[in-house]
């Protein structure tokens, strides 16, 4: 692969308090990262943006670019959704593409870049019937969902664990996602 780019897409959830130290991490497995968040996410990073944009060598977009403007990232090799609200989840999954992190993880379907979420909410959205269809479609949409025990599971209301996100998770899916993408070797037969 000539390029390696990831896009980071997080949304307002408190893991996301720790988005540099993911850009570090993914930098350190050889992603060129650029970081997209959701408004409210991008309110809570305030303070923090300069560095994250010069951490990253990219601005860090929160909206849509202008019609006929030039794209301010080069283009994706992957992404990653995390940590994803149960706002975004659904979102995506039916289609409603107001935010640039949604409208951008949504038609990233349609053109086949590798694309891995990890839910964060907390149990009681958890158990709300929408949220489990809306994981459902984007797996069969060929979104690799992390959730469950191996990954992310929530926890009580009020009783979350930011520290515990399990970052590493995603950026390792990622990666699996994107060599299970790429074409094998010519000539080389099927598996």
């Amino acid at each position: 692969m000539a390029s390696r780019v990831l896009y980071l897409l997080g949304c307002a959830a408190p893991p996301v308090l720790r988005i540099a130290e993911v850009v570090r991490s993914a930098q350190r497995a050889g992603w060129d990262v650029c970081l997209g968040l959701t408004p409210t996410a991008a309110h809570w990073l305030e303070e923090q943006l300069p560095e994250l944009e010069r951490q990253t060598g990219h601005p860090v977009r929160s909206r849509y670019k202008v019609p006929g403007h030039p794209d301010v990232w080069p283009p994706a090799a992957a992404a990653v959704v995390a940590p994803a609200t149960f706002n975004t989840v659904n979102q995506w999954a039916l289609g409603l593409t107001e935010k640039f992190v949604v409208g951008f993880a949504a038609e990233a379907i349609g053109k086949g870049i590798p694309l891995v979420t990890m839910p964060c909410v907390n149990a009681a959205y958890a158990r709300h019937p929408q949220f489990a269809h809306s994981l459902e479609t984007l797996s069969r949409a060929g979104v690799r969902v992390l959730y469950g025990a191996e990954s992310f599971t929530p926890n009580p209301p009020g009783e979350g664990r930011p520290d515990t996100f399990p970052w590493e998770c995603a950026l390792t899916a990622v990666g699996e996602a994107v060599a299970a993408a790429a074409p094998g070797p010519r000539g080389a037969a099927p598996e």
